[in-house]
């Protein structure tokens, strides 16, 4: 859709920008929350949209960190900044960006193109900074913390208002969000196609609120300027991330394992406590993927078939977390399969041991009777 055909502005408007890091095996979010200094408090669902269809057993806690430059590419921003702590071990850094009154769709896009596009290496040590400083300030409440490369990026184009009243319909049908959301600024239109897979994902409650979710971003029309759907969204996205975190430790821990166990080879192995300590690692690791897969199931919970909760399951499906979950699984099959090829080897070696420990005795014996006689 060419943007001219939408002719409205933005009246009022903000961008979400959240940055998601994985900083520990677990967050003690009480302990956390008596540790902030600023203001924190723990998000809940309770509005109308989400008529008890969603339940989070353990809701993250949001802490207020105040105004901050947002350091873009096209030039430094003021925004609203805030810490979002799951209990899983994701710190969530959000930018709220107020969108500056009078702006249009076509105004919007190159600046979706710098952060779903292009690097945004600045952004992400900033936002990087600010998660490491909070998580010393917080060190007490982290479980095991540990520092991972990896990281997650999700945009919010949330709309309030434009410059009149405009029915969702008609900014469904006429604005470019498919451009906005792919971060697209070429003249040449998206094909059919595309533009369909973009837009497939949308939603409406009311005549005049519109969300449309994509893999790595969002926009909003909500005239109430409710945060149920992007902090819905946050929550996929931190599951994601953790996700892709264990996806690449099974990774490292599986290779580091094949070496030893190549490296164990040979009769010189004989008396090595190489493969019990490899045992227990092993069952260490099955049991630390186990308690995060259980945190991940029961982090939220789809109890009806109501607008929250249906957006909710299109983002789990747009951000393939079934896929990355199936992936970690079957990572961990094979860690099962090793754990069992260790304990058998391990078994093997106790009665390799057994048996030259009998022979010992029993040469033992013979000599002692010889040296009597």
């Amino acid at each position: 859709m060419d943007g001219r055909d939408f002719p409205h502005r933005i009246r009022e408007g903000v961008l979400r920008i959240y940055r998601l890091f994985d900083v520990a095996d677990e967050i003690d979010l009480a302990r956390a929350e008596a540790l902030a200094a600023g203001p924190s408090a723990r998000r809940r669902w309770e509005g109308v949209h989400s008529s008890g269809a969603i339940e989070i057993p353990h809701p993250p806690l949001h802490i207020d960190l105040g105004r901050r430059t947002a350091p873009l590419a096209s030039g430094p921003r003021e925004a609203a900044a805030s810490l979002h702590l799951f209990d899983y071990g994701v710190m969530s850094v959000l930018y709220k960006v107020p969108i500056s009154p009078g702006t249009s769709f076509e105004e919007l896009l190159p600046l979706a193109e710098e952060l779903n596009v292009l690097p945004t290496p600045a952004l992400d040590a900033a936002a990087r900074a600010e998660a490491e400083e909070q998580g010393r300030a917080l060190g007490p409440s982290l479980v095991r913390p540990h520092r991972w490369e990896g990281l997650e990026t999700f945009h919010v184009f949330l709309v309030q208002s434009f410059d009149e009243a405009v029915p969702a319909a008609e900014v469904m049908a006429r604005a470019p969000i498919a451009r906005l959301l792919l971060g697209e600024t070429s003249l040449t239109p998206l094909s059919a196609a595309e533009e369909a897979d973009v837009l497939k994902h949308r939603f409406s409650y009311l005549a005049d609120d519109l969300a449309v979710v994509d893999w790595n971003s969002a926009f909003l029309y909500e005239p109430s300027g409710v945060a149920d759907i992007p902090d819905l969204l946050e929550f996929a996205t931190a599951h994601l991330l953790e996700l892709r975190y264990y996806d690449a430790l099974l990774d490292r821990e599986l290779q580091g394992i094949y070496a030893e166990m190549q490296a164990g080879r040979g009769p010189q192995r004989l008396f090595t406590r190489r493969y019990a300590n490899l045992q227990r690692r092993t069952a260490s690791l099955l049991l630390e993927l186990s308690e995060m897969i259980e945190r991940l199931e029961n982090g939220v919970k789809i109890v009806g078939d109501f607008y929250l909760a249906r957006v909710y399951q299109a983002a789990v499906r747009r951000f393939r977390l079934p896929a990355w979950q199936e992936d970690v699984l079957r990572k961990q099959r094979l860690l099962a399969d090793v754990h069992r090829l260790l304990d058998e080897a391990t078994g093997v070696r106790r009665a390799e041991l057994l048996e030259v420990t009998i022979i010992l005795l029993i040469l033992w014996e013979i000599l002692w009777a010889l040296l009597r006689h």
